[in-house]
C-alpha cells in the first residue's frame, strides 16, 4: 500500500523520526513553549506522543508482521489510543497534580504545629520540627511568653521573626480555648 507517493513502511518511519524528535524538542523545551499551546485543550505531549507511538507501532506491525494496509493502520490506531489514554492517566494528571511546591514563606509558619527537638529554656533558643507541603522543617524557636517548654512538646508557632519562630505549647492554647 502506499500512500502520499511512498510506501507505508517508509512513512511510517518518518513519521516515527519526525514525531519523536518533535516529542523530545517539546519534552526539553516544554517550559518555554506552553504559552504558545494554551489555546490547544489538549497536551500537546499527548498529541506527540499520539503520533509517535502510532509510526512506530505502524512501522514495527508493517515490517514484521503478516497484516498489511488498513488493519495495520487500524491496529496502529488502537494501540496509539491506549498507549497515550495510559500515559496522560498514570503520568501526566499525577505530576500536574503533585506540582506542591516545597517553597514556603514565613507567613506559611503561622499558625501550625511543631514538635520541640531541642528544649526551649527561658530566655532562650531551642529547636521545632515541622512538616510542610510533604517535606520536614527544623526551625530555631524562642517561647512566645517566655517560658521554659520541655523537649517533644507540641506547640503552636504563634510568630516568625528574621527565620526564628516563636511557640507556645499548643496544650495551653486547647485549654485557654475550651474554657
Amino acid at each position: 500500500m502506499t500512500m502520499l507517493g511512498m510506501d507505508m513502511v517508509s512513512l511510517y518511519f518518518w513519521g516515527l523520526i519526525i514525531f519523536g524528535s518533535l516529542t523530545l524538542i517539546y519534552i526539553l523545551l516544554s517550559d518555554i513553549v506552553d504559552g504558545i499551546f494554551e489555546v490547544i485543550p489538549i497536551d500537546p505531549a499527548l498529541i506527540l506522543s499520539f503520533f509517535t507511538v502510532f509510526s512506530a507501532s505502524g512501522y514495527l506491525f508493517e515490517k514484521f508482521s503478516p497484516f498489511a494496509g488498513w488493519l495495520v493502520l487500524g491496529i496502529a490506531t488502537i494501540i496509539s489510543i491506549i498507549l497515550v489514554t495510559l500515559l496522560h492517566v498514570f503520568i501526566f494528571v499525577p505530576i500536574r497534580s503533585a506540582e506542591a511546591s516545597l517553597g514556603y514563606s514565613d507567613e506559611d509558619l503561622k499558625g501550625k504545629i511543631a514538635k520541640v527537638i531541642i528544649s526551649i529554656p527561658q530566655d532562650g533558643f531551642g529547636e521545632i520540627v515541622l512538616t510542610i507541603g510533604g517535606s520536614t522543617v527544623s526551625k530555631s524557636a524562642q517561647s512566645f511568653e517566655n517560658e521554659p517548654i520541655p523537649y517533644e512538646t507540641e506547640v503552636l508557632i504563634i510568630d516568625v521573626q528574621k527565620g526564628v519562630v516563636f511557640v507556645t505549647p499548643y496544650e495551653k492554647v486547647l485549654e485557654s480555648y475550651n474554657q
